[in-house]
């Protein structure tokens, strides 16, 4: 329970401070922080959260990830639904924090609520084949990213350093196409607020960065097994 809950936490704190960024802030071009911004603030909430409960859960704060660690041999299949389900709901509840926050606004409308999409709903225009593509391929290099740092032969103490610049990498790449997943959690939990269209495109969210998990996790273990 305390990992689950480390879990729930985490994910929660993801939705809040990088999606939070991107409908309280990047909302406004005076404040100044665009993609770039928003791309930064995703990084961050990865980052802190590895230092601060790496040690409790492992920090994964991602249904893509589990799966990937899982799929890497790193992380034990009887825990991979429990960790998926207080993914899922801890960005529920950051969504709904950020609702709560972004509707205190008069005029508030909620209009994509930081969503993830393709076709009219993605920031470029990108169609839905160049969002398969590219959530894939985002998903499999931040595995990569994140097995090779938590391996046991890495340098010690900076797997989080690399995981959080690795996905301000991945979003500032990412963004103008579908807004960024990389995460089913983060795109059901705003999702589910924004309705609709986007609810309707959840599925590429969940699929494509699944599909990424699993082929990282099968590269990096014939790469660099952790029985070497």
């Amino acid at each position: 329970m305390k990992k689950l809950l480390a879990e729930f936490i985490g994910t929660l704190w993801l939705v809040l401070g990088g999606c939070g960024s991107a409908v309280l802030a990047a909302a406004y071009p005076e404040l100044g922080i665009g993609f770039a911004g928003v791309a930064l603030a995703f990084g961050l909430t990865v980052l802190t959260m590895a230092y601060a409960i790496g040690h409790i859960s492992g920090c994964h704060l991602n249904p893509a990830v589990s799966i990937g660690l899982w799929m890497g041999g790193r992380f034990d299949k009887k825990e991979l639904i429990p960790y998926i389900i207080a993914q899922v709901l801890g960005g529920l509840a950051g969504a709904a924090i950020l609702y709560l926050i972004a509707s205190g606004k008069p005029g508030f409308e909620i209009g994509g609520f930081a969503a993830n999409g393709y076709g009219e709903h993605s920031p470029g225009g990108y169609g839905m084949k160049a969002a398969l593509i590219t959530e894939i391929t985002m998903t499999f290099m931040f595995l990569i990213i994140i097995l090779g740092a938590t391996h046991s032969k890495a340098p010690k103490g900076l797997a989080g350093l690399a995981i959080g610049l690795g996905l301000t990498l991945i979003h500032l790449i990412s963004i103008p196409v579908t807004n960024t997943s990389v995460n089913p959690a983060r795109s059901t939990s705003q999702a589910l607020f924004a309705g609709d269209w986007a609810i309707g495109q959840l599925w590429l969210f969940w699929v494509a960065p699944i599909i990424g998990a699993i082929l990282a996790g099968l590269v990096y273990k014939y790469l660099s097994p952790e029985t070497d």
